[in-house]
This record gives C-alpha cells, sequence and structure tokens, in this order.
C-alpha cells in the first residue's frame, strides 16, 4: 500500500514538472513566448548567406538579422536558435521555438501545420549547373541528377521534373557537390546561387522556375504572436530596416514584392 501511494506521489510530481515546462510565459496581447523576455528563433545556420556559422560558432546571416529586428522591435531579447532544416517545422510545433527565421516558403502544405506571417523576402527556385551543361530548362531536367536539400520546397519542385534526385543537409553542401562534378545540376534559391558563385563556384544560373514568398514560422496555436510579428514587419519595411539588411547582404532589395 505504501509503494502504491509513493508511486501516485511520483507521478502527479512528474505531471506537475511537465505541465510547469510546457507553460509558456504570456504577454499582455496574450501571445506566449516559450522564455519570458525572450524571442527565440530557429534558422539552420546551413543555408548562407541567408544565416550560417562563424569561425567562433556564432549564427550570422540575413535571416539572423532579420529575426534580431523582429525581436528588438517587439521589445524582447533576441535568441537565435540552430536547427537543422529539416526539424524546424517540427521544432516549432513542439516549442522548441517561438518562430523559425528560416527561408520556409509559404505553401499548403506547410500552412496544414504552422501558421505563416507575411512574407519578408521575395524569392523563386533557380537551375544551376556547370558552365559547360547542356540544360537551359526545367524541360531539359528529365531523367537528369539533380541535387537539392532535404526538407525544402525546391525539392518539391525538382520532383516536378525529373524522379532523379539527391538529398543533402544544405543547399550550399548540394551547390558544392554540383561544382566538385557531381549531378546534373541543383535547384536552390536564386539568391544563394548567385551568392555563392561570386564566393568562386564554379556554376551558372539558368532559368528561374517560379517567384515565392518567404515568410516566418509561428506555431497555428498563436495567432497573438503572429500578429505581433506581423506588426513588428510592417514597422520594420516602414522605416528601411528590412532594405537595409537585404542591401548588406545582397547588395539588391529582395523585401519588397516583385511586379
Amino acid at each position: 500500500m505504501k509503494k502504491n501511494i509513493l508511486l501516485f506521489i511520483s507521478i502527479l510530481f512528474l505531471i506537475s514538472i511537465l505541465s510547469a515546462c510546457a507553460e509558456k510565459d504570456k504577454l499582455a496581447d496574450g501571445s506566449e513566448l516559450v522564455n519570458k523576455d525572450e524571442f527565440v528563433f530557429a534558422a539552420s545556420g546551413e543555408f548562407a548567406p541567408f544565416s550560417y556559422m562563424t569561425n567562433d560558432m556564432k549564427m550570422k546571416g540575413f535571416d539572423v538579422e532579420v529575426g534580431n529586428a523582429v525581436a528588438k522591435e517587439m521589445g524582447l531579447k533576441p535568441v537565435p536558435k540552430r536547427l537543422k532544416f529539416k526539424g524546424i517545422v517540427e521544432g516549432v510545433k513542439t516549442g522548441r521555438a517561438d518562430a523559425a527565421v528560416a527561408s520556409h516558403t509559404i505553401n499548403p502544405l506547410r500552412s496544414k501545420h504552422v501558421a505563416f506571417t507575411t512574407p519578408y523576402y521575395y524569392s523563386g527556385p533557380q537551375i544551376f549547373t556547370r558552365p559547360d551543361s547542356k540544360i537551359k530548362t526545367a524541360d531539359d531536367l528529365k531523367g537528369k541528377e539533380v541535387a537539392v536539400a532535404k526538407g525544402s520546397t525546391y525539392a518539391d519542385v525538382a520532383g516536378k521534373h525529373t524522379s532523379n534526385l539527391k538529398m543533402y543537409d544544405s543547399d550550399i553542401t548540394a551547390l558544392k557537390a554540383l561544382d566538385g562534378g557531381r549531378h546534373d545540376a541543383v535547384i536552390t534559391d536564386f539568391v544563394t546561387g548567385k551568392t555563392a558563385r561570386k564566393e568562386g563556384f564554379k556554376i551558372e544560373g539558368r532559368q528561374l522556375i517560379e517567384r515565392s514568398e518567404q515568410a516566418i514560422v509561428i506555431p497555428k496555436d498563436n495567432p497573438k504572436l503572429v500578429k505581433r510579428v506581423n506588426d513588428a514587419l510592417e514597422n520594420l519595411r516602414k522605416d528601411g530596416t528590412l532594405k537595409k539588411i537585404s542591401m548588406k547582404y545582397f547588395g539588391e532589395d529582395i523585401t519588397t514584392k516583385p511586379e
């Protein structure tokens, strides 16, 4: 009997600990945060120049600076958190971060699981090949070996044109493999490919397949935080902060919707 009572008390104690861990800090407007006074946002650190690791193991890049700016605009401390790209959406869903500022394209599949803010930049998947390649357009990809990043929408785009896909942990490693003589092409964000070429990768951009909108990912059950982040993004657009960050990394403004 004593053992049963002790077991019962232990279970209650464990439940109370788990409940306390799951409970989020609530702001005055009803939005919820993982930690008080902090905006914890996830990025991969694998997607230069959007997010990458420096020699002293700090995460930097366009996405990271946007996340920092959004946090400060909301009056919160920015806390970038590194997660593998393929697990970021799940990480946000399960409360490992308040949001993901990680170049996620808005699409119907993701929208079933998480909420999106207004876009903070506009991009699109582009075909990249080696300079001597005869591939020019998406029609030329049939039967060709195309490398893409795991969990990216570019994998879905590539799958429409070829069944011969090779998966990498990041777009940069896929582009490195292409530069090194592997695969026929890579499909990735046009800005990423353009930046890699500037850094010395022997690759060339071919057809820009479509346009896409990238937004911040937030749990569906936190609509007040979505509004709060949207308000912050709108202020950062109006005061020129988003444009300034974009010009720093790309030499052009990718935060304005193309006509």
